[in-house]
């Protein structure tokens, strides 16, 4: 034991041996390997994906766009449309409007009419009445004058004198 421990004591710590220096060189090679044949291709990926992504936003935002535009298409598509459902339905209550009005003043002239025929009806049949019981009632207004006064009225001869 004590031959290693002399012999420890005269290798210096501080100076690097082989091992150290041999090392190094592989550590150095090692790494130059991996700048020149790992980083490249993981470089490129990297790239390419970072353009994927790049591209894909570009297009999400392209389709945003296109979204928002058929959005407002739409909208004023269907305001059109509303308008023109007022203005058709506008349309179609005026048109009924006048086909009612149309309707009223036929049925008015009708009624008109069938008032005025019913009236010339009842004025024909009135004289028709009248001209039946014209002769009955002047024969009963005589005899009834007859018997109050007590004289035969009815005769002619009776009211001419008499005046």
């Amino acid at each position: 034991m004590s031959t290693s421990y002399v012999a420890q004591e005269k290798e210096n710590f501080l100076l690097p041996n082989g091992t150290f220096i041999v090392e190094t060189i592989i550590f150095v090679i090692v790494l130059i390997i991996f700048f020149r044949f790992i980083v490249p291709p993981v470089r490129k990926a990297l790239r390419e994906r970072n353009d994927m992504v790049q591209r894909s936003l570009d297009e999400s935002r392209a389709a945003e766009e296109k979204f928002r535009e058929a959005e407002e298409r739409y909208q004023q598509a269907l305001a059109e449309a509303r308008g023109e459902a007022a203005r058709i339905r506008d349309a179609a209550r005026a048109e009924g409007q006048k086909a009612l009005d149309e309707m009223r003043a036929r049925a008015n002239a009708e009624i008109a009419e069938l008032r005025q025929q019913a009236a010339e009806q009842l004025g024909q049949e009135r004289e028709r009445v009248l001209a039946d019981l014209e002769p009955t009632v002047h024969g009963l207004a005589s005899d009834l004058a007859g018997r109050v006064v007590g004289e035969g009225v009815g005769d002619g001869t009776r009211r001419k004198g008499a005046r």
